[in-house]
């Protein structure tokens, strides 16, 4: 499939069975030796032996504990009263960021890997700052999101907070509090403007046969954003992963199973993945 851009037609249809999707490892891409099959409602599209091998060398997984490059400690907000802690490696900047879709983010400072777990584990310990927020508690705000200068504030309320805390390894350095906002990246002013009106759902799975279709509207993270007949439509590209997709009529419209997304209220299931 070529890339979209916000206004872009998608139209696709699953063909077949979901297939592993292997394993990554040094930019490349390893097929399942076996081509195994994976549920079609997981947002993992790779089988147990695939997913197991490339968690063992993963920061997630504590695997890589002589990892020599700088770590960054971020805060990241998805909504009111979701804000989280997390380490991604400095040189990937913002992208950690981008991919779990953050609205808005503040670095906290930069160390070796396990001060930088440390630092993490002691804001949750201190203050109580999760290491995880949901994907349907994020969804369920991302509509209707206070104005920026509100989650600033709260970000900067936390960040404060943080850099108050004693206890910081001393190999960690210290960021002052310069928030980043996503809100052009992610088309959410686009997204605010079409939930307001007709609602939002979001995709369960594909099957064999059935479409997705709609006009892209922006995306965050993994959710893709598409405005349909009958309102806002989230497809979590996680889901996509795994099958052949084949071009669709975009008349078709999306005969992929879905579910309401109550709006404004945040619901805990599908927890983010902890990749870094």
């Amino acid at each position: 499939m070529s890339l979209l851009s916000p206004g872009s037609p998608l139209a696709c249809v699953a063909d077949g069975t979901r297939g592993c999707t292997g394993v990554w490892r040094g930019g490349h891409r390893t097929l399942c030796p076996v081509a195994a099959t994976v549920p079609v409602r997981s947002t993992n599209a790779q089988c147990a032996d695939c997913a197991r091998l490339d968690r063992s060398r993963s920061v997630a997984a504590d695997t890589r504990a002589d990892d020599p490059q700088p770590y960054a400690v971020y805060l990241a907000y998805f909504g009111p009263g979701l804000l989280k802690v997390g380490i991604t490696a400095a040189a990937r900047g913002s992208a950690r960021l981008l991919e779990q879709g953050a609205v808005a983010f503040s670095r906290l400072g930069t160390g070796p890997l396990m001060a930088a777990r440390r630092t993490e584990e002691l804001l949750g310990a201190a203050l109580g700052v999760k290491d995880r927020i949901p994907y349907r508690e994020k969804r369920a705000v991302r509509a209707v999101l206070p104005p920026v200068g509100e989650r600033f504030a709260e970000l900067a309320s936390l960040h404060a907070r943080v850099a108050a805390l004693p206890g910081w390894p001393g190999s960690m350095e210290r960021a002052p509090f310069e928030p980043v906002d996503h809100t052009g990246v992610f088309g959410l002013d686009r997204l605010a403007a079409r939930a307001g009106a007709d609602g939002i759902s979001e995709i369960t799975g594909l099957e064999d046969g059935v479409t997705l279709a709609g006009e892209l509207l922006g995306a965050a993270g993994p959710d893709l954003h598409l405005g349909t007949e009958s309102g806002v439509l989230v497809a979590d590209a996680r889901l996509m992963a795994g099958w052949r997709l084949r071009t669709a009529d975009s008349a078709t419209g999306t005969t992929a199973p879905k579910r309401t997304l109550a709006v404004g209220r945040a619901e805990t299931d599908g927890v983010q993945d902890s990749l870094f």
